[in-house]
Parts: C-alpha cells; sequence; structure tokens
C-alpha cells in the first residue's frame, strides 16, 4: 500500500490585514484580528487604509505598493470585490491571499466571519489546499500607443456607453479573426470569472485551475455567436470598428474603467504571474457552487 508523504507546508510569520475600503464595520473585526494573530507569536502589518479604520491599531501600518514586499500571507476582509482589488495589488509579489467574507456571495472570500477564527486557525496550521488562478493583463492601444494597462482576476469587458446603441468590433485570437460583431460588447473572462458577469450573460462555468479563458458576447445581433473558450495561451484583441459615432469602454473587475474610440486596439493575454488563493482544505468548487448559486434547493 502506498503511503501519503505529508506535504510541507511554508512557514506564514508575517501576516498583511487588509479591510473594504472606507467601511468603517471593518476595524473592530481587524483589530481582534490583530489580537489574534499576535496571540499566535506572528507579525502583523496593516495596509495603510485599513489602518485608519482601527481604533489603537497595535501593527505599523504600510502602503499597498510596500506592503507585498514583507508578507507571506495577505488576510482580505470584505467582498469578492475587496478580494480582486488587493488580489491585482499583490499579484506582483506572488503573495497568497484568503478572504474572511463580508459581502454577500462570496466566491473568492471563503471564511465567513463568524467563524474566522476558527478558519484562520485551521489555515495557520497547515491546513489549507492552494489554488492559482489566471490573471488578465489588458493594454489599450490607440494610434500605436499603448494609453492604458490594466490587470483583471475576473474579466475584462468591452461594453457599450451611457447610449442603448449597439457598437461593433472584430475579434481575433492569436492574430487570426474570428468575427466582426455589432452587440452591447463581449466579456474576456478567466476561469474564476466564469460565475460572474460573464454567468450572467450565458457563459459557462469552468472550474478554477482550468487553462483557459472563455468570450462572451453580450446581446449580439447575431444570435448565433455564442461563448467561446480558448487556451490561457491565447492573445485576445478586440478591434473598434470604425463607424464614426459609437462610445463604449472597457472595465476591468467591473472596478475601474477605460474610454474607448473608434480604431482602438484592447489587447488581453494572461499574466505570467497568477493569483495564489489559500482554500480551507474541507471546501471544493462543488461546494462552492451548491452553496453559493443553490444548486439542489427546492422552490
Amino acid at each position: 500500500m502506498a503511503r501519503t508523504c505529508p506535504v510541507e507546508r511554508p512557514a506564514l510569520k508575517t501576516i498583511g490585514l487588509f479591510g473594504k475600503y472606507g467601511d468603517q464595520s471593518v476595524g473592530p473585526i481587524v483589530g481582534s484580528l490583530c489580537e489574534f494573530l499576535h496571540g499566535r507569536g506572528l507579525t502583523v502589518v496593516l495596509e495603510d487604509a485599513t489602518a485608519r479604520l482601527v481604533r489603537d491599531p497595535k501593527a505599523k501600518a504600510q502602503p499597498v505598493h510596500e506592503i507585498g514586499r514583507h508578507i507571506d500571507l495577505a488576510i482580505v476582509v470584505g467582498g469578492d470585490g475587496t478580494m480582486l482589488n488587493v488580489a491585482r495589488s499583490l499579484a506582483p509579489y506572488d503573495v497568497p491571499l484568503i478572504g474572511v467574507n463580508l459581502g454577500r456571495l462570496g466566491f473568492l472570500t471563503d471564511i465567513p466571519s463568524d467563524s474566522m477564527f476558527e478558519g484562520l486557525q485551521r489555515v495557520l496550521d497547515g491546513d489549507y489546499q492552494t489554488e492559482r488562478r489566471l490573471l488578465l493583463c489588458a493594454d489599450v492601444w490607440r494610434g500605436g500607443k499603448v494609453l492604458h494597462n490594466h490587470n483583471a482576476l475576473n474579466d475584462v469587458v468591452i461594453n457599450k456607453g451611457q447610449v442603448a446603441r449597439l457598437i461593433e468590433f472584430e475579434t481575433y485570437v492569436d492574430d487570426e479573426f474570428v468575427t466582426s460583431t455589432r452587440a452591447d460588447g463581449i466579456i474576456i473572462a478567466t476561469p474564476t470569472g466564469s460565475t460572474a458577469y460573464a454567468l450572467s450573460a450565458g457563459g459557462p462555468i469552468l472550474h478554477p485551475t482550468l487553462p483557459a479563458f472563455i468570450m462572451v458576447p453580450i446581446c449580439p445581433h447575431t444570435l448565433s455567436y455564442r461563448p467561446i473558450a480558448v487556451s490561457s495561451d491565447s492573445h485576445i484583441e478586440i478591434v473598434m470598428t470604425h463607424t464614426g459615432n459609437q462610445t463604449a469602454h472597457v472595465t476591468f473587475d467591473g472596478q475601474t474603467n477605460f474610454g474607448l474610440q473608434d480604431g482602438d486596439r484592447v489587447s488581453v493575454r494572461r499574466t505570467e504571474t497568477p493569483v495564489t488563493l489559500l482554500r480551507p482544505s474541507h471546501r471544493n468548487h462543488y461546494d462552492v457552487l451548491r452553496t453559493k448559486l443553490r444548486w439542489g434547493e427546492k422552490f
């Protein structure tokens, strides 16, 4: 009978705490987490905006662009939106993240706030699984120059502006023409983002570890245009057609946006460094789907 060797876990000695931006209710929770982590002999660093929410913080504070250099784990207190924001910021430092859920669905924030000490205790004791999540990088080209660059963990979305009018664009994969489209827009999503906007637009659910992206049209005028899955090694490019009167924008994880013009090109590919999530060992992807999407419940 084969013997299973225990997995050697890296030591987690310095912990960064990140709270939902501007939410005063996060302060007491982060403060209690500081005490809990100090009780385990760990060093705690607060993201500076989070530190301002905590009364008498007993930990040093650092801006987000510095904190990633010094921590072994990021604990994010908030919802999926907070996790997306922190994950993008820490991606260059390859810092693992785990979330305490204060939001609604919580696909990315696994630990409920009412049992956060028990959940984090198990993680800090090494009882966790590691998932590497694909991260998108998008460049907006205009006139041969990159005007904007941004990362996205969920999706890059090209969408119509404020006027209820279809926009026109061309799609290329690895420099090969796919189609010309009139639609409300298109979603380019990672497996992580397949349960977000892409799911609402009729896209498939991908397992989070699958090396693929999906392209999901939003209300295409050609009804036969359906979602497409492509390799995560693919280079996807959306070219805004010259119509002379359309307005559109590109958004990243639904949190930041950039205005587009006729002739602009949005170039999307995966980053070299993925995002690392730590998840409780007893949870799996199908548990999350059943719980969050309420599969199997009788109506």
